[in-house]
């Protein structure tokens, strides 16, 4: 049972090297890292743009109820 369990680790291992390989090296490569450079910088903009719709909405907030007392 335990030698099984190690082939199994050892052979799950490999594959996933040879994916790395692949997605580094094979056909596709440079259009996926661009995908994902895209798809990371969505993804701070939406993070800054939330920040900031945030902090403009506790700025009227605060300043509105300023002017009420």
């Amino acid at each position: 049972m335990e030698f099984t369990e190690k082939i199994k680790t050892e052979l799950e291992g490999k594959i996933k090297e040879l994916e790395d390989l692949i997605a580094e090296k094979g056909v596709g490569a440079k259009q996926l890292k661009k995908a994902q450079r895209t798809q990371r910088n969505v993804n701070l903009a939406i993070i800054v743009g939330s920040l900031i719709t945030v902090a403009g909405i506790t700025v009227w907030a605060v300043s509105s109820n300023s002017r009420k007392e």
